[in-house]
């Protein structure tokens, strides 16, 4: 990782991951994907080299999102998660097996698990309510506007 960083090649990822994928949030999401391959704590480590701390606080919503895709992503596939290749170990469980029986279930839990962090982040910064609301609040008072001429009528 240190290699990549002093090479510059994780700033060229970055940049090719942002230019090319629409949103951070979406990049975090691929992030994880790729832990479901990749050993997380490697990738959470290049991914600290990718995206510079002055730029993205310690406490900002992309490493809270990373934490949660790189440390749920891998267990989409058996292999992406030191307790899945434990579980492969002790239990004799086989790589097909579980993706038949599990990977499903842990994609949509991965996916749902990030819609959940999404919703709750825009409730509590507010931002869902200053996206959809301003419309909605403009619409409620032309209505009262309407209702109020009426009565006057």
């Amino acid at each position: 990782i240190g290699v990549l960083d002093k090479s510059g090649l994780l700033k060229e990822l970055a940049l090719f991951l942002s230019n090319n994928l629409p949103s951070l949030d979406i990049i975090a999401t691929v992030i994880g994907i790729a832990s479901a391959l990749i050993d997380n704590v490697p990738l959470v480590a290049a991914t600290m080299g990718m995206y510079e701390l002055t730029d993205y606080g310690t406490d900002d919503k992309l490493w809270q999102l990373i934490a949660l895709c790189a440390g749920t992503g891998g267990s989409i596939l058996v292999i992406g998660s030191a307790s899945g290749v434990a579980l492969m170990g002790l239990e004799k469980v086989d790589f097909l097996w579980y993706a038949k029986k599990v990977s499903i279930g842990a994609a949509i839990g991965y996916f749902a698990g990030i819609g959940t962090y999404l919703l709750e982040n825009a409730i509590i910064t507010g931002s869902l309510f200053s996206a959809g609301l301003p419309q909605l609040a403009s619409t409620v008072d032309m209505a009262q506007d309407l209702a109020s001429t009426a009565v006057i009528l």
